[in-house]
């Protein structure tokens, strides 16, 4: 008990200082300008969650380590709602997260991002594949389709001409990818066997995904909502 809890504190000390300095560097270019300012935002929504959950297997096999995880994102969703309220001043986040480094752009999709990996660290964890497929496609796919459908999406999707069909290509083929490495990732420490029919499980929870993604209710409800649910309820059928 007492060797779960050093081991599980020190994860979180790991897990927080590599998610810290994900962010502290991607602040930094933002400051500089030296990437686009689009651009950088997905990377921190791309990169935090990943970076999150390769840290995973740090965490000791209590029953409550899932618990400890989440402080992680945790302190995240804190601080993204004191600087919501108010209450904080913090520039450097609000640059980084929102689209136009306003502060009412925060709460909502910021706020979903981090509540889908808080949740999915505590019912799910490393042995679902189901958490799997919910963090990449929310970081990996929604991150790419937004670079990737800036940059070539020259051809816009019938149904919604804010989408591209480069963008939905884009991240169905990155989350699929994603979830396919994690699989194997976690495979490596035991916490699950990887297989064909968690591939074409992945496949078709990436798919349908991005679909729900291009679609324009994902832009009325915020596509951090969308993915993930639609990714958690596809998930848990096909797996």
């Amino acid at each position: 008990m007492v060797y779960s809890l050093v081991s599980d504190f020190g994860a979180i000390a790991i897990s927080r200082a590599v998610a810290l300095s994900c962010e502290r560097v991607l602040q930094e270019t933002a400051k500089r300008g030296l990437i686009d300012h689009k651009l950088q935002r997905k990377l921190v929504h791309t990169s935090f969650g990943l970076a999150f959950m390769l840290c995973w297997p740090l965490f000791s096999n209590d029953r409550w380590a899932s618990f400890f995880a989440v402080l992680v994102p945790g302190v995240y969703m804190f601080r993204i709602l004191v600087t919501e309220l108010g209450i904080y001043k913090d520039e450097a986040i609000v640059k980084s997260l929102s689209r136009f480094g306003d502060y009412r752009v925060l709460l909502m999709g910021s706020l979903y991002y981090a509540a889908t990996i808080t949740f999915a660290s505590i019912i799910y964890w490393r042995t679902s594949p189901v958490s799997i497929a919910a963090i990449c496609n929310l970081c990996a796919g929604d991150g790419m389709a937004d670079i990737v459908g800036r940059r070539f999406g020259g051809k816009k999707l019938p149904y919604n001409k804010n989408k591209s069909y480069a963008g939905s290509i884009a991240m169905a083929s990155a989350g699929f990818l994603a979830s396919i490495g994690y699989m194997w990732y976690f495979s490596l420490f035991g916490y699950m066997e990887g297989g064909w029919s968690k591939v074409i499980g992945f496949l078709v929870v990436s798919v349908i995904s991005a679909v729900v993604e291009s679609h324009p209710i994902s832009t009325d409800l915020d596509d951090n909502l969308t993915v993930p649910l639609t990714s958690i309820l596809v998930g848990s059928t096909v797996f």
